[in-house]
């Protein structure tokens, strides 16, 4: 596995949760980060249907545009009675014309549950797959899970997406209802960088 020895990282992203998510695991490395939109980059057309896919679109992407080693999230909820879904196209379910809606979204796969009488616990998982590209093309993958339960009604007013109807196993508190610091810890871009072996400054 290629060491990221860099002190500089453009995070491939323009969502604002997920840049303060990601920044926030960062920082304990003294690495200076910078978004896309710091370097007025559009968002590229996710065209795969896998989590690995779509993060490598948008790392290389990145890596090429700005000549520094950027780093992509790509991320979604899956459910387990309803095969998955929405996973990689959770982003997807939110979408309307006036910009994405995720209260309709977790709406529609509450809607969707009760549609097909899904036995409780309804579980589910956050899944993240982080890549990290540089300029030259190379990358590196590192992908993170946590398991939980999808609640209803919606719980808390923190985070972002889905968090509101997400209950991690053996918490009391869903992502929407957990101080970010705490939920930073356990959340699953947390799980993932955990294998990025980056080291901390001496």
């Amino acid at each position: 596995m290629r060491k990221f020895e860099e002190n500089q990282l453009v995070i491939a992203s323009h969502n604002k949760g997920k840049l303060r998510e990601i920044a926030a695991l960062l920082t304990p490395f003294g690495i200076k980060v910078s978004s896309a939109a710091d370097h007025g980059l559009d968002e590229p057309e996710e065209t795969e249907n896998t989590f690995v896919g779509n993060a490598r679109i948008k790392a290389h992407y990145a890596a090429k545009a700005t000549g520094l080693p950027a780093l992509s999230d790509d991320s979604g909820i899956t459910v387990d009675a309803l095969n998955g879904a929405p996973g990689v196209f959770t982003a997807d379910w939110a979408e309307t014309p006036d910009g994405r809606d995720f209260p309709m979204a977790m709406t529609k796969v509450w809607s969707l549950l009760e549609e097909k009488s899904a036995p409780e616990p309804r579980t589910c998982a956050f899944n993240c797959t982080l890549v990290l590209a540089w300029p030259d093309g190379h990358d590196e993958v590192f992908e993170g899970k946590v398991n939980g339960r999808y609640v209803w009604p919606m719980r808390g007013y923190q985070g972002f997406g889905f968090d509101p109807v997400f209950l991690p196993d053996g918490e009391t508190e869903t992502f929407g209802e957990m101080d970010p610091a705490r939920k930073h810890d356990m959340s699953h871009r947390a799980d993932a960088v955990s294998y990025t072996h980056l080291t901390l400054p001496t």
